[in-house]
């Protein structure tokens, strides 16, 4: 065995090579140009919905907040998907804005739908499944 190791690191393969027809798939980019697509936080969403609301009756965060007796700056942070808010918040900002906490989760829910049919499907799951 040689007294100087080597600089490049041994890989050593999981899975064998793809061949046939899942070999001719296109490898998505890895890095900083493409990152992966994810799935929205459910807090995001509401925060959307809940700001975006709130500016179609053109109201300013202190008036919604006020009314609905949560801090302004919490609001803000909900809006901003920064705190994952008690369905008792959620259900204040929501009756401010006029809506019902149904309504509220009804939107979001749509966005969510929104979301999942822009992103890139994945590739089929080519794993063991074991059947008893």
């Amino acid at each position: 065995m040689s007294r100087h190791a080597s600089n490049e690191a041994r890989v050593i393969p999981l899975r064998p090579a793809p061949t046939g027809p899942a070999a001719a798939r296109p490898v998505r980019p890895v890095g900083p140009a493409a990152p992966p697509a994810r799935e929205p936080l459910w807090r995001d969403l509401v925060g959307d919905v809940l700001r975006r609301e709130r500016l179609a009756q053109e109201r300013t965060l202190k008036d919604v907040a006020d009314e609905a007796r949560i801090s302004m700056p919490y609001l803000s942070e909900v809006e901003r998907g920064r705190k994952e808010a008690s369905s008792e918040v959620l259900a204040a900002a929501a009756q401010a804005l006029g809506l019902g906490l149904g309504d509220l989760l009804s939107l979001a829910q749509t966005e969510l739908t929104r979301h999942a049919t822009r992103r890139t499907p994945r590739a089929p799951y080519d794993g063991l499944c074991l059947v008893a």
